[in-house]
């Protein structure tokens, strides 16, 4: 059932179906998530149950405010406080230690947790709400609103079409962003990037002063990277096989192969389907210009093409520059 996220009622059916231990798709600025109160282990197993996703894969736990994520991590060093003041509420995970006791089972049994707190006003409101409840719901689990390592969903139609018509979804709208978030593991000393997103290494490193470094970057002594949401190799992938091309090699793709491989489908940044010499596509889209436009509506298209039953996704590489390194990881994973 779907309801409109904006009307105060719906926020409260919303609050209190919570509450009782039941899963809500909630919408946030970067895809829909499938929520449940953090701290209830059945309501959090229901959500492994739903996706189809071990449960030793950790969920990243949503919080109103820095104040409240205190109540879930042990520590909080200073470069991720930082991190909060630059970029919460929005688009960024920060994977802290996590306090005692808590959140055990959205954790996947791991001594760190991942916390984020949303800019998307219908999950603010749904956290404001979840506080006053008695006793109050302090945390929301909220991974992806699909079945695991599938396409993550982006409106509340998407949510409805992956999980059924019984899950209750507040509608918010598309996501503005599009893509999961960035996340920084700051249980190793330093800021280290597990999952890139929106938000830059270059504008971490600016908000906390410190340099954001990649996993490979670590000393081998350095203890290994708790595990984080959305960082297989293989994820957010469509039915159709997706293939990753360069401009190049994409136009002679299309010169030489489409003819065999009609049943296939085009997401393109440089060419277009007027391109001298370029072989028919049963269905092509335009990729945008820009990372950001790209990342907002990446999903949706890999699901558009996808309904399409097209065997193949045949998709422009995008530029090898920071601003892209969120669309670019999360091709890599659905074509690996």
């Amino acid at each position: 059932m779907i309801l409109a996220g904006q009307a105060k009622e719906a926020i409260a059916v919303a609050a209190a179906a919570l509450g009782a231990g039941e899963l809500l798709g909630l919408p946030t600025e970067t895809v829909y998530g499938l929520a449940a109160d953090a701290e209830n282990a059945v309501a959090v197993a229901r959500i492994f149950a739903a996706k189809g996703r071990p449960a030793e894969h950790p969920l990243i736990v949503h919080v109103a405010d820095a104040a409240t994520a205190a109540q879930f991590a042990g520590a909080v060093p200073a470069f991720a406080q930082a991190l909060m003041r630059a970029f919460w509420p929005g688009p960024l995970t920060l994977i802290l230690p996590r306090r005692a006791g808590v959140a055990s089972a959205a954790a996947g049994g791991q001594d760190s947790i991942g916390l984020r707190c949303p800019a998307h006003p219908v999950a603010r409101a749904v956290l404001s709400a979840c506080a006053a409840l008695t006793p109050p719901v302090r945390g929301l689990a909220a991974p992806s609103a699909n079945l695991f390592g599938r396409v993550s969903p982006t409106t509340a139609a998407h949510v409805q079409e992956e999980m059924g018509l019984d899950l209750l979804i507040l509608d918010g709208g598309p996501c503005a962003v599009g893509i999961e978030s960035t996340i920084v593991d700051c249980t190793r000393g330093q800021p280290v990037l597990l999952r890139p997103g929106a938000i830059t290494p270059v504008a971490l490193a600016a908000a906390c002063g410190e340099a954001v470094l990649l996993p490979q970057d670590l000393a081998d002594a350095t203890p290994p990277a708790p595990r984080a949401s959305g960082t297989l190799a293989s994820h957010y992938a469509p039915r159709a096989r997706v293939r990753l091309f360069t401009a190049a090699a994409l136009r002679a793709a299309l010169q030489h192969e489409a003819a065999q491989t009609a049943d296939m489908a085009v997401y393109a940044r440089t060419l277009t389907p007027t391109h001298a010499a370029l072989g028919p596509a049963q269905h092509w889209r335009q990729m945008p210009q820009t990372a950001s436009d790209a990342a907002q509506q990446l999903f949706a298209v890999l699901r558009e093409l996808d309904r399409t039953g097209v065997a193949e996704i045949w998709v422009e590489t995008p530029p090898d520059t920071p601003d892209w390194a969120g669309v670019t990881d999360r091709l890599q994973r659905a074509a690996a």
